[in-house]
Parts: structure tokens; C-alpha cells; sequence
């Protein structure tokens, strides 16, 4: 996979008093938040696991994505699944 780097200041990173690892989290979140990331990406971008990425989302209260659209597929995933099991 390839990656980006950005230089974040030391003091910068000091003056929030957050770690590179809790930066990427709350870049993560932000962008999840503005619908700019799915939460696959954002999860990959925190470096969480989806389980501790919707864990996280939960406590800060940050709706999930979540429409009619992925309520039909996973409605259809659900009947194809029935179907194979019979």
C-alpha cells in the first residue's frame, strides 16, 4: 500500500497534547464525521479495528452512515444468505 507523509510540528503536536497515533484517530473521526471517509478508510486510517473504530464513534457520538441504500443490501445479503442455508 502506498502512503503520504505530512510534518507536523513537535510543538504542535504538544500544544494539543496528542500523540501522531491519537492525531490520526482524530483525523480519522473529522473526516469521518464530514463524510469525506468511509468507515473502512477511516478505521484503516486510524489504525483500529472496525469493532474499536465503531466503539470510538460511539463514545464521541458520531453517527454511524447508515441509509436506506446499505439498508437494502444488507437486507439483500440476509435473503441470499437464507436461501443458501435451505
Amino acid at each position: 500500500m502506498a502512503s503520504a507523509s505530512i510534518e507536523i510540528p513537535t510543538d504542535v503536536l504538544e500544544s494539543a497534547r496528542l500523540s501522531p497515533d491519537q492525531l490520526k484517530l482524530e483525523l480519522a473521526l473529522s473526516l469521518y464525521a464530514q463524510r469525506r471517509l468511509s468507515i473502512g478508510k477511516a478505521r484503516e486510517l486510524a489504525g483500529l479495528s472496525l469493532w474499536e473504530f465503531r466503539q470510538v464513534l460511539g463514545v464521541r457520538r458520531i453517527e454511524a452512515h447508515y441509509d436506506l441504500t446499505a439498508l437494502a443490501e444488507d437486507l439483500a445479503t440476509v435473503d441470499a444468505l437464507r436461501d443458501t442455508q435451505q
